[in-house]
């Protein structure tokens, strides 16, 4: 009788993720013994499940959101806010097929046809999705393309600029491992996440295209599925790597997501202000749906890829 995959990932030097095939994650302690008397002190080496990959992805991004969860900021949900996340959204994703192709090309020098075909599809899906958040900008009044051109969210910049560096690295494997992070939040947006964002916004006016399409309503649930498969078919380091960028990725998303929306509504206006360089066609005071006890504005920055 074989086994049951048993999976482990170090992240943070001291802590190690182990998942098992049948579902059971656990994070663990290293305790500084000999290996042979901690054998998780050792990197993995064996063929990887879905079951298992599933469970050291999503612990991955549970650790890196723990540090700063019960801080975390809960705003009240605003128009204001809700147009400083698509502006967000749409710097997360005006690259990703860029950098995607970019990184598929590496790997097509590096003799891994297999992984140059994943990250090629990716590319195609994503493109055309800041487009989606643009015709949201514009739907809400705001010159879209002078807005972004202009602004770039102070917390979103980390972000962006850990893809960029992904995709550039002479082995770019983590690029999917950042990828997941992203894809694994937004899936987890529901229709009536989407449902009390659309209510916040004037009568007649559609502005969650790029919400639906970064949410279980969307394309995100089955690239989570597929990413997952694909990972687990990969060789033991590649897996460690992907996990590894996986839990970084979700570091730098909670901070930097969190100092957004710590910010007030004074200083998201002045923001939006400056960049387009006129006064916001809503007003700030008519914005916010009252009564709700989870925010918009938190549901809208955690869904930006």
């Amino acid at each position: 009788m074989e086994r049951p995959v048993t999976e482990w990932v170090n992240v943070t030097g001291d802590i190690s993720i182990i998942a098992r095939e049948s579902g059971e994650v656990w994070f663990h302690t290293l305790s500084g013994a000999k290996e042979d008397m901690d054998p998780f002190a050792t990197l993995m080496t064996g063929a990887g499940s879905k079951g298992s990959t599933v469970g050291l992805l999503d612990g991955a991004i549970n650790l890196g959101f723990a540090g700063i969860e019960q801080s975390l900021a809960r705003p009240e949900p605003t128009l204001v806010g809700y147009a400083v996340a698509l502006v967000g959204a749409y710097h997360t994703s005006v690259d990703t097929p860029r950098n995607l192709r970019r990184a598929a090309g590496r790997f097509v020098e590096l003799g891994r046809p297999e992984v140059a075909a994943y990250l090629e599809e990716r590319a195609r899906e994503e493109t055309g999705h800041d487009r989606l958040a643009l015709k949201d900008l514009r739907a809400l009044g705001l010159p879209a393309e002078r807005l972004v051109a202009n602004y770039i969210p102070e917390g979103i910049k980390p972000l962006c600029k850990r893809f960029d560096d992904l995709c550039v690295e002479d082995y770019p494997i983590g690029c999917i491992g950042y990828s997941y992070c992203l894809e694994r939040i937004a899936a987890l947006k529901q229709k009536t996440d989407v449902e009390k964002v659309q209510a916040m916004c004037p009568d007649g006016i559609d502005a969650t295209r790029f919400l639906r399409s970064h949410s279980s309503l969307g394309s995100e649930a089955a690239h989570v599925e597929e990413t997952i498969e694909f990972v687990a078919s990969l060789p033991a380091n590649d897996r460690i790597r992907v996990v590894q960028e996986t839990y970084e990725s979700a570091l730098i998303m909670a901070e930097g997501y969190n100092h957004e929306l710590l910010k007030s509504e004074a200083e998201m206006l002045e923001e939006l202000h400056q960049a387009i360089g006129e006064a916001l066609p809503f007003r700030p005071d008519l914005s916010a749906s009252r009564g709700e006890t989870r925010s918009a504005r938190t549901e809208m920055s955690e869904m930006m890829p």
